[in-house]
């Protein structure tokens, strides 16, 4: 709201992707209503989707505009999964972090967002697993598919993760590709979830792209769940790399199993 000189008062609808909610209820975003001062006549709403959550909050934004019912969407992506990592888990401490971001989705932009796709599989439920203060009795609960290693509230079965994205994201990109009457070529910047380097230079390598086309960057901020595909898109902003006149796809794929992608071209000004 300080750095882009944004009336709180202008917002009509918050989102809020998060899988760390402070309370089982009320919703989170009931609660950001009163921190963040808006106006009571605005919507609020959480929805828990993970490493596809901005993907699904930018097209839940984007049908609320379209839809003639609001003009100003803050989407907030916010994750501590440190919550849930013991501190002894070197498996999982190496990966995951804390973030949260805001983005600003306004109708009286140009329209940038096109070719919508989205896939859901709960087969794979048990292999990115949370279990602690859910509702459904322990006996009744999923049970991670290998025993765990470390006692963490948070279980990840890394390889069956690895299979699953490179199979279902090469098939996505092309079905946005198609959606949007677009072909490959015709896309700069690949922005995926950026999960572990491991899965993205596996993906970098199926789909036959190089750092400049799908950048990795988890060096300094690590997998943040659902942010990290805004971080993401600030940090290219830093370096120069998003341009105005350029089309790029965004590609957020993992825990549910869950995955979404689409076409944007940026529409943001300094």
């Amino acid at each position: 709201f300080r750095e882009h000189d944004v009336d709180p008062s202008s917002i009509d609808y918050v989102l809020l992707c998060t899988q760390t909610p402070d309370y089982p209820l009320p919703t989170t975003a009931c609660l950001l209503q009163e921190r963040l001062g808006l106006r009571q006549s605005v919507g609020a709403i959480d929805f828990n989707q993970g490493c596809s959550g901005f993907v699904y909050g930018v097209s839940l934004a984007e049908g609320l505009i379209c839809s003639g019912a609001v003009n100003r969407v803050l989407l907030i992506t916010a994750e501590t999964y440190s919550k849930y990592i013991h501190e002894t888990d070197r498996s999982l401490r190496t990966i995951f972090s804390d973030a949260a971001v805001a983005t600003l989705i306004d109708a009286t932009a140009q329209p940038t967002l096109r070719g919508f796709q989205f896939g859901t599989d709960g087969s794979g439920a048990d292999t990115l697993l949370a279990t602690a203060g859910g509702a459904r009795p322990e006996c009744d609960a999923h049970k991670p598919r290998h025993r765990k290693r470390w006692p963490s509230d948070l279980y990840m079965d890394g390889p069956s993760l690895i299979n699953f994205t490179v199979g279902a994201v090469p098939l996505l990109v092309n079905q946005v590709l198609e959606s949007a009457s677009l072909a490959a070529d015709d896309i700069d910047l690949y922005l995926m979830h950026q999960a572990t380097w491991k899965m993205l230079d596996l993906l970098q390598q199926r789909l036959g792209l190089d750092d400049d086309h799908l950048p990795i960057r988890l060096k300094d901020v690590g997998n943040t769940v659902s942010s990290t595909i805004p971080i993401l898109i600030q940090q290219l902003r830093d370096e120069g790399r998003v341009r105005p006149d350029r089309q790029n796809m965004l590609v957020g794929f993992g825990v549910g199993w869950s995955w979404a992608g689409c076409v944007w071209q940026d529409s943001w000004s300094a």
